[in-house]
Order: structure tokens, then sequence, then C-alpha cells
């Protein structure tokens, strides 16, 4: 995926970048790329790849959420900043958390955040599993099977917020969201531009307890088609 390309699927999401915007993620590219020579960040090298598979595919998120409308979001197992680093780029009025358990990573998006002068992020050393703070939305692409990142990720999720799992395939999931108290409201499949790999992104609300307690068979979710 060159530049240009880039752009037009972009406006296929509603997202009209910024020649800053631009400007920072060609910058977040080199640094991955430098930084990948002496730490194992990515196997996605070729910059037309970072650009499908990893910035883009940040970004599909915005099929099921609009990220104008919070404030506080997580990204749970950030990795190399895939997707939280790409969605405080693209939607600086979020105040980001990129969380993960190795430091080295961390490193690296530190100095990441410092070169491309960003503001309201934050990179936190920790088990998702003892982390106790809890945001809008929580995130993970590609982490775990969805039952574990339930387990992770709705403890971190304020209640009414979602967590938004990204992920290659759709997975069952409810006795974890029944054990939980969170249900599943929306999933969207779709094939990745060019490629034409699965997509599947799957958008999960934390409930009161007050709420529906047993979760809608998977036939009763909001779809939207390929």
């Amino acid at each position: 995926m060159n530049q240009d390309k880039f752009i037009e699927e972009l406006k296929k999401l509603n997202i009209n970048i910024t020649d800053l915007q631009l400007i920072q993620l060609e910058k977040y590219y080199e640094l991955l790329i430098e930084y990948n020579k002496v730490m194992n960040l990515t196997g996605i090298t070729e910059k037309k790849d970072v650009y499908l598979k990893h910035f883009y595919d940040s970004l599909t998120i915005t099929k099921v959420i609009d990220l104008t409308k919070y404030e506080t979001l997580c990204d749970v197992g950030t990795g190399a900043g895939f997707p939280g680093l790409v969605l405080k780029i693209m939607f600086p009025n979020l105040k980001v958390t990129l969380l993960d358990s190795l430091n080295k990573r961390l490193n690296f998006l530190n100095v990441v955040i410092k070169e491309l002068n960003l503001k309201d992020i934050e990179t936190v050393h920790s088990r998702a599993e003892e982390y106790k703070k809890q945001f809008d939305i929580t995130v993970a692409r590609a982490v775990a099977p969805l039952n574990i990142l339930l387990e992770y990720c709705i403890p971190l999720t304020k209640i009414n917020g979602y967590f938004i799992a990204m992920k290659g395939k759709n997975e069952e999931a409810n006795n974890a969201l029944l054990k939980l108290n969170s249900e599943i409201i929306e999933t969207n499949s779709f094939l990745l531009p060019i490629e034409q790999s699965n997509r599947i992104i799957i958008k999960i609300k934390k409930l009161n307890k007050t709420d529906k307690k047993f979760p809608r068979k998977y036939s009763e979710i909001k779809k939207k088609p390929l």
C-alpha cells in the first residue's frame, strides 16, 4: 500500500489525514525499521506492508466506534504500538495508555512519542491482569484468544465502556462474557485491501450488574457483511 492508496482507503473510513499526521507516520515507520534491527518489534518491514498491515489495519477500529467521542483508551499488549500509537497520531483528542509487559518495547515507544512530540500518551510496564486503571475504551489486536482477552480487558474497561477486539477470525466466548457481565453488541467482518485477508472487529460493552445477565446468541448480534 503506497501513500496515495493509504490516503484513499482512509477516506473510505471517513478519516481525512493531515500533512502533519503523514509526516508523523513516516517518522514512526523510519524508527520502527531502525529499532527493529536490534530488537524484535515486527516481522513486517516492507514499507507498503507496514502501511497496510499495521497503520491502515490499526485504523479499521473506526468501523465500529467513533473515537472522537471518547477521552481515554488503553492498548493492551501494545507491542510496537499497534493500534494504540497509530490511533493517538490520528485522534489526538484521545488520552492513550500503551500497556505491555516487555520493557524494551516500551523504551522504543517512548522514543517514538518523544520524536513525534505527542502529548497525553503514556507507556506502562505491567501485565494487564495487574493493572488497575479503567478506560472508556480498551483495545487489543491479535494478542490472544478472545476468552483470554476478555479476562484481561474487561476489568480495565469502565462500566458502559467498550472493549474492541481486532482479530483475524471470529471466536465464541459466551462463558467469559457472562462471567464478566459484558456483551458483544456488534461485529464487523471485512477484507483487508489489496491482499484480501480476513479481519473481524468485535465490539463488546461492559454492562452494569443490573443490565441483561446473559449475552445474546451470536446469531442475534448486529453484524455487517463483507
